[in-house]
């Protein structure tokens, strides 16, 4: 057995994991890094990457069957599907250098390809090696979810790890849960040719605003989209080219392949916690506002510490370890400023409270502001006028915003940097935004908040004649 001390070791390479690799490694700390799968993780090899990657295929098909309005004639798309997954794999290929085992090493990590347990709270064992450790970093990421819906065992179903080696397009592709992987995944085959059906147990897109979500909804639906509310799959049955689901209030439905998105469950069963005295919760392992575990030594980071499950938070997560575990300053983990958005056509975007949310909290005091794509400009010369941001607002600072529309993912980081910031909203309305853009959107719900106080107040009307009177 083969033995190795470091200042910090990393179990798993992705997102956060590699950030934090990369991190301590270039301030001078020793860092041990585990893999015993793929480098990047999840949302290099998934998740994020390739589902973009194939959403844009979607749109380029998409684009061909509606160019009329731009005074191009409309085509029938030829997709080929196979090299949509081509192009999917290229993207991955493109990237993957960067989270690569080579580019680590030459940062000066070790890297071990094995899989860690730990055998002691500050020792972990990876292949023939034990790693001691003064801090640890869990990264471990999540894994689809997979729910025991009886039949699903004898059935053939894919999941985001298997989608995107599929190769043959499939004809009626039946999607069981309609969050941002369901959704963002429906309307890309929807391009492609597929017929697709999404059965989801509550509400789609249950986390986002209703009215923005909305949105987002009825477009799918008018580009062919079937979407089934109130459906909790209650058995699966049938077999490849031919299955089907039914919901518990007896609807069936039936589709030539099967996309199981109804979560995520985070990667703690290979580690021996027990071993560590690192306790775990019904989400993933037990962090503080500091990202320990209840085993000083240890921090957990991204999708395996329960809370919010995106790629740019594991890389936030980073961050607070790296100056926490390798400078040695304090530094806590908060959530009101982290933003997330679902990339649909049109886009859907949150950070901070939502409408309800930000009524039950502030009641009277609330005020939201809006405004709509059509009045935009540029959304009106590229015929993308459906959508909306609405700003919750608390005493001349936004605490909230959500964006359905066009670049509603680019747009949404102004809010975010405004409430990670506690920035006004005068702050906002006095940024200027070139013109013609979509990103005029945010300077114009910044301006709608004080529209009402500038051009409906008799106070300001009385001291405009006022002072147009003594003008020379």
């Amino acid at each position: 057995m083969k033995s190795v001390k470091t200042d910090i070791l990393v179990i798993g390479a992705g997102s956060g994991g590699l950030s934090v690799a990369a991190g301590a490694v270039q301030m001078g700390a020793k860092v041990v890094l585990l893999e015993g799968h793929k480098m990047g993780g999840d949302c290099l090899n998934y998740g994020c990457v390739p589902s973009k990657a194939l959403i844009a295929s979607g749109k380029a098909a998409h684009a061909q069957a509606h160019a009329a309005k731009y005074g191009v004639a409309n085509v029938a798309p030829q997709v080929d599907y196979a090299a949509a997954k081509d192009h999917v794999a290229d993207v991955i290929a493109t990237i993957a250098p960067v989270d690569s085992v080579e580019r680590f090493e030459g940062l000066g990590v070790e890297v071990i390809e094995e899989f860690g347990h730990f055998i002691s709270p500050t020792e972990v064992q990876a292949g023939d090696t034990v790693i001691t450790a003064r801090r640890i970093v869990i990264a471990t990421g999540s894994s689809p979810l997979v729910p025991p819906i009886p039949g699903l065992e004898d059935v053939p179903y894919l999941t985001n790890e298997t989608l995107f080696d599929l190769r043959e397009q499939p004809e009626h592709l039946l999607i069981v849960g309609g969050g941002p992987i369901g959704m963002e995944m429906a309307q890309a085959h929807r391009r492609l040719g597929s017929r697709v059906t999404v059965i989801e147990g509550a509400k789609a897109l249950a986390k986002d605003d209703p009215e923005t979500a909305a949105i987002v909804l009825d477009t799918l639906r008018g580009e062919g989209v079937e979407i089934e509310e109130d459906a909790k799959a209650a058995e699966i049955r049938g077999k490849a080219g031919a299955i089907e689901v039914e919901a518990e209030d007896g609807r069936v439905f039936k589709g030539t392949h099967l996309l199981m998105a109804v979560g995520r469950k985070s990667n703690i069963d290979r580690l021996n916690l027990d071993a560590a005295g690192i306790e775990t919760t019904k989400s993933g392992i037990k962090v503080d506002d500091r990202l320990k575990t209840t085993n000083a030594r240890v921090y957990a980071i991204g999708d395996v510490a329960g809370g919010l499950q995106f790629t740019h938070v594991a890389g936030y997560h980073a961050g607070i370890v790296i100056r926490s575990a390798v400078l040695g300053l304090p530094a806590k983990a908060k959530t009101s400023h982290i933003p997330w958005a679902t990339y649909t056509a049109p886009e859907l975007a949150q950070v901070g409270l939502t409408e309800e949310t930000a009524r039950q909290k502030y009641g009277a005091n609330l005020e939201v502001v809006r405004h709509e794509y059509s009045h935009n400009d540029r959304a009106i010369a590229e015929r993308s006028t459906r959508g909306l941001i609405k700003v919750m607002v608390v005493r001349g600072r936004p605490v909230g915003a959500s964006i359905a529309g066009a670049q509603a993912g680019e747009l949404i980081g102004l809010w975010a940097l405004a409430l990670a910031n506690d920035m006004k909203m005068s702050q906002i309305a006095a940024m200027v935004a070139p013109y013609p853009t979509i990103g005029e959107v945010n300077k114009r719900a910044a301006g709608a908040y004080f529209s009402p106080r500038l051009f409906d107040s008799p106070m300001v009307k009385r001291a405009v004649r006022f002072v147009q009177r003594w003008l020379p």
